[in-house]
């Protein structure tokens, strides 16, 4: 039996994993999470043998929770379930220490088998995440605006792109506004860019721009 937390901030989402997965007779969803402070609790608290984690929720998300969630609980199998098709999205989940990446999108047919695979200790990842991981162990390549930029950088830059305003990337994220004024500094000084509009473009013209996330 895989014992599964749930960490969704979206009910609408929640109800209906719980739905899918309420088919399978060897996956038992054990907790939810709405948030990344609750993730933590649930992890500390220990219990279940899988976190089925939503990259976008309030507080602390993203790579970053990933990381902490690692060093917390080194054995705990993570797969990401995310709205976020870019591939750098996916590749710097799993270097932070996921074990599988899975769209929203593709849940509906590819949800159980990715559970049982992660759950059993192997990766779940596409063929072109898979691919990007590879050509960047093999040969050296171009380093893009975006990749100069800090795991918590990239996500402030998701969120700008995404229409969300200062304040409301520091609601989401539990930090001041200041805080995030000097992320989107940093960020445009690495880009070598100079105001939101050409972040937006250059988000558009690397196909990163997706549906709105909240």
């Amino acid at each position: 039996m895989i014992r599964l937390v749930i960490a969704d901030d979206h009910t609408i989402m929640r109800e209906g994993l719980k739905r899918i997965l309420s088919s399978a007779e060897n996956i038992e969803v054990v907790g939810e999470a709405l948030n990344g402070f609750e993730v933590l609790a649930k992890v500390r608290e220990g219990g279940f043998d899988l976190l089925l984690l939503d990259l976008s929720m309030p507080g602390r998300s993203g790579v970053e929770l990933i990381r902490q969630i690692k060093s917390e609980a080194p054995k705990l199998p993570i797969l990401v379930l995310t709205m976020h098709e870019e591939e750098q999205y996916a590749v710097r989940t799993i270097r932070a220490g996921a074990r599988g990446y899975l769209t929203k999108e593709s849940a509906g047919t590819q949800l159980l088998s990715a559970i049982e695979k992660v759950a059993s200790g192997r990766p779940y990842i596409s063929a072109e995440v898979a691919e990007q991981l590879a050509m960047e162990i093999m040969e050296p390549h171009d380093i893009l605006p975006h990749d100069r930029l800090s795991n918590r950088e990239f996500e402030v830059f998701n969120l700008l792109v995404h229409g969300k305003s200062l304040t409301e990337i520091a609601d989401f994220l539990h930090l001041s506004v200041k805080t995030i004024s000097t992320h989107k500094t940093r960020m445009l000084q690495k880009m070598n860019m100079h105001s939101l509009a050409e972040l937006v473009q250059y988000a558009v013209g690397k196909n990163m721009i997706n549906t709105p996330q909240h």
